[in-house]
This record gives structure tokens, C-alpha cells and sequence, in this order.
């Protein structure tokens, strides 16, 4: 059997605000309409839909394996735009980490959902 993961919903006050903050930050093209979604496509056909849904959702986190040129790009548009960023997910180090070999950033999306960008996987091994 392969399992391959294809999509997720991301909780959204605002949709159209989040896909654009998304979309901005990693340096992709914007999202479409799909549906009640908005939709991010990412390598391999994976995407991310994002959603308002009609309830309060409390904060997610999110992950994203980067090269180190995203990584680069992605550093210097948080701090041109000032973003708050932590080298933890307690945010109790600002800045960045270099864990596991490479290099990592949390940060915040406008819904509150804590976005991580690393460039090297926490020492995980892909199933063949």
C-alpha cells in the first residue's frame, strides 16, 4: 500500500488573507478559488486549502521542509516585513535555529497559526 498525504484545511478568519500571507511568504503562486476553499498547491501535488470556518479554532502548527535558498528568501521577507520570529516553538528565542544540521524559523500567520520552516528534517526516516 503507499499513502501519500495530498491536502489539508487550514482554519482562516479571513481566507483570502491568509492564502496571501502564505503564498507571499514562501514565494508561491497565489491561490485559487476551489469551492469554499482557497487552495495553495506545493511540490508533489500536495496542497493547502484554506477555509473561514463558522466556529473558533484554536491555533495549529505547521510545518515546512525548505532549501536553503526558500529558506534564505523566506528569512528576509519576515524581517522586511518585521514579523515577530522565534527560533522555538516556545517563543522564547528570537531569531532562528540551526537544529538538526540545518536551519529553522517560527513564525506567525495573520489567523495565528504558528508556521515553522526548516531546512532539514528532525531526523525522521522516509519509508521506501
Amino acid at each position: 500500500m503507499t499513502i501519500r498525504f495530498d491536502h489539508t484545511l487550514i482554519p482562516a478568519r479571513a481566507k483570502h488573507a491568509s492564502a496571501q500571507f502564505f503564498t507571499e511568504m514562501f514565494g508561491l503562486p497565489d491561490a485559487r478559488a476551489d469551492g469554499l476553499f482557497l487552495s495553495v498547491g506545493l511540490d508533489g501535488g500536495v496542497h493547502i486549502d484554506f477555509a473561514e470556518p463558522p466556529i473558533d479554532f484554536p491555533p495549529h502548527h505547521y510545518a515546512f521542509l525548505v532549501d536553503d535558498d526558500d529558506f534564505d528568501a523566506l528569512l528576509a521577507r519576515i524581517e522586511e516585513r518585521g514579523i515577530p520570529h522565534w527560533a522555538d516553538p516556545r517563543m522564547s528565542r528570537t531569531g532562528i535555529n540551526t537544529n538538526h544540521g540545518g536551519r529553522g524559523v517560527y513564525f506567525d500567520d495573520p489567523s495565528g497559526h504558528h508556521l515553522e520552516a526548516i531546512t532539514r528534517p528532525y531526523g525522521y526516516v522516509t519509508p521506501e
